[in-house]
C-alpha cells in the first residue's frame, strides 16, 4: 500500500476532527504530502470519518491524478494541492467547518490578535477569502492568495484551512484558530476586544521559535 503511514494518519486525524467537533457529518477534509514521492494522501469524498479505513484514503499526485485507491478523492482536492505548490514548507492540510471560525467566515471578518495563540499561524491576523463554490479551482486560488504568509485562512461562508509541517502541526493549528475565534466571538458579545499590536505579536512569534522540545514540530503555547 502506497503511503500506508500517511493514510493511517488521515484516518486517525479525521476521527479526531469529528470527535473534537471541528466538522459535522462528512464535511471537511485532510491531506498529507510526501515531497520525495510527490504524492498526497487525501480523505475520500462523502465517507464518514469513523467509517473511513486506510484503504479508502486516496493517493494522488499534485495534479490530482489518482495513483492508488478505488475511492473518489475529496471534492476539495484543489484546495490541498495548490497549498502544497505555493507553500513548500508544509506537509499537511486540514480543512474544517468549525463553528466559531465559520461564524467569522460567514461575516467575512478576519480573526484578530485577541490572544497570542494566533501567532501559531505565523501571522497576527487570519484573513478571510471571498466566497467561491466548494470544490472549485477559484476557491483554491482565492484561499492561497488571501492566506499570503499565514498558514491559516478563513474561507468566506465556508470554513477554515490550516497548514502545517506535519499533520499534528496542521491539526493543532486548526484547534488553536477555533480557540481564538471563540474568544473573539465571546469578547465581542461583551464589548470591544483588546487587540494585541504588531510589536507584541512579533515578540510572540519570535518566542514561539524556541517553544517546546528541540527538533519537534509543535502547535500550541
Amino acid at each position: 500500500m502506497l503511503l500506508r503511514k500517511e493514510r493511517e494518519l488521515v484516518v486517525e486525524y479525521g476521527r479526531k476532527m469529528s470527535a473534537d467537533r471541528l466538522c459535522t457529518g462528512t464535511s471537511g477534509n485532510i491531506s498529507i504530502f510526501d515531497p520525495e514521492r510527490g504524492l498526497m494522501a487525501i480523505s475520500p469524498s462523502g465517507i464518514g470519518y469513523f467509517d473511513t479505513r486506510p484503504e479508502d484514503v486516496v493517493v494522488t499526485d499534485l495534479e490530482a491524478r489518482v495513483v492508488e485507491g478505488t475511492r473518489k478523492p475529496s471534492s476539495e482536492w484543489a484546495l490541498h494541492t495548490l497549498f502544497y505548490k505555493r507553500k513548500p514548507h508544509i506537509r499537511a492540510v486540514v480543512h474544517t467547518h468549525s463553528m466559531y471560525c465559520t461564524t467569522f467566515a460567514v461575516l467575512g471578518r478576519p480573526l484578530q490578535a485577541v490572544h497570542y495563540a494566533i501567532a501559531d499561524a505565523g501571522a497576527a491576523e487570519i484573513p478571510c477569502a471571498p466566497y467561491h463554490p466548494f470544490g472549485t479551482l477559484e476557491l483554491a486560488e482565492a484561499a492561497v492568495k488571501t492566506a499570503g504568509d499565514s498558514d491559516a485562512v478563513l474561507l468566506g461562508n465556508h470554513g477554515l484551512v490550516a497548514c502545517g509541517r506535519d499533520i499534528a502541526g496542521a491539526y493543532g493549528l486548526a484547534l488553536n484558530m477555533e480557540y481564538v475565534a471563540e474568544l473573539q466571538y465571546r469578547a465581542l458579545c461583551i464589548g470591544t476586544p483588546n487587540i494585541l499590536d504588531w510589536e507584541a505579536m512579533e515578540d510572540v512569534m519570535e518566542r514561539f521559535k524556541s517553544y517546546g522540545q528541540p527538533d519537534k514540530q509543535k502547535s500550541g503555547y
